[in-house]
C-alpha cells in the first residue's frame, strides 16, 4: 500500500517513515501542502497523513482542497496541536482520524491499518478468496492451510490483487504500487512476478486464480465464480450448437 505524508518537520516523522517502509508500505514524504497536492495529481494513495502546521498552508485548508478535488483517500492528521476545537475543525474539513504528537508507534500503526482496511471496505485484517488467505497485519499467506513463502514484491502484487478483487489491474498500476515512480524497471518485470506467483499458488491447489486480460492486465477472481462463468459459457455454446446445425 502507498502512503503520502505531509510534514515540514522531517525529524518528527522519520522513524514512522522507516517503520512503514519496513512493513512494505511505499511512503512518499513531502514538506509542504503544495507538494502534497502535486503528488495527488500523479499518484493514487491508500492513506494521506498530514501535519496541520505547514509552512505554506494551514493543514485544515489542505484537507479541504484534497476533498474538493474529489479524492476519497483516507486522511489521518498527525499533529502537535492537541486542542479540541482544532480536532473538530480537522474532522469537519474531511479528516478521518486524528493523532497527536508525540505519538505511540504501535497504536499509530494499528490506526493506519484500520484506515486502509476501511478504505477497501474490509472489516478485518484477513482477506480470503477461495482457498487463498492473506493477513494484512502479519503478512502471512496460505493456500488450503499451507503457508506460502513469498518475496516482498510477490506479496505486494498479491495484496493489491486481493484488495481489488474482480478488477482488472494494469501493469502500470503494479509498477506504481511496487516502485512508486522511483527507479521503475521495464514493464515486463510484472509478467515475471505474476508467473512466479502463479506457480507458488498452483503448487497448493490455487490454480487459475490470476487471469490474464489480454491487452489490459491481470485480474484475481474467486475460483467458484470463474468456474461458474466458464460453465455458463460452455452450457450456452453446447445448447446452441444443435440450433446451428438445424439451420
Amino acid at each position: 500500500m502507498r502512503i503520502l505524508i505531509a510534514d515540514s518537520d522531517s525529524g518528527a516523522v522519520s522513524h514512522l517513515v522507516k517503520v512503514l517502509g519496513k512493513s512494505s508500505y511505499a511512503v512518499d514524504h513531502v514538506k509542504t501542502a503544495d507538494e502534497a497536492l502535486n503528488m495527488f495529481k500523479h499518484y493514487e494513495y491508500d492513506l494521506f497523513i498530514t501535519e496541520l502546521v505547514l509552512s505554506d498552508l494551514p493543514g485544515e485548508e489542505l484537507i479541504r482542497q484534497v476533498r474538493r478535488s474529489r479524492i476519497s483517500t483516507p486522511i489521518m492528521v498527525l499533529s502537535v496541536r492537541t486542542d479540541s476545537p482544532t480536532k473538530v475543525a480537522a474532522f469537519s474539513a474531511g479528516a478521518d482520524d486524528y493523532v497527536t504528537k508525540p505519538f505511540d508507534m504501535s497504536e499509530t500503526q494499528a490506526r493506519i491499518q484500520a484506515l486502509t482496511r476501511r478504505s477497501y471496505g474490509i472489516a478485518e485484517s484477513r482477506l480470503c478468496v477461495g482457498p487463498l488467505e492473506l493477513d494484512l497485519e502479519s503478512r502471512m499467506v496460505s493456500v488450503n492451510g499451507h503457508f506460502l513463502h513469498l518475496t516482498s514484491k510477490e506479496y505486494s502484487i498479491l495484496e493489491l490483487l486481493l484488495l481489488r478483487k474482480g478488477a482488472v489491474l494494469t501493469k502500470d498500476m503494479f509498477l506504481n504500487h511496487l516502485y512508486g515512480g522511483i527507479d521503475e524497471p521495464e514493464m515486463k518485470i510484472i509478467d515475471v512476478f505474476i508467473c512466479k506467483l502463479r506457480r507458488k499458488l498452483q503448487r497448493f491447489g490455487a490454480e487459475h486464480m490470476i487471469t490474464t486480460v489480454w491487452g489490459r492486465g491481470y485480474i484475481l477472481q474467486d475460483p467458484a465464480v470463474a468456474a461458474g462463468t466458464s460453465a455458463s459459457s460452455q452450457g450456452f455454446t453446447e445448447g446452441s450448437a444443435p440450433l446451428r446445425q438445424a439451420g
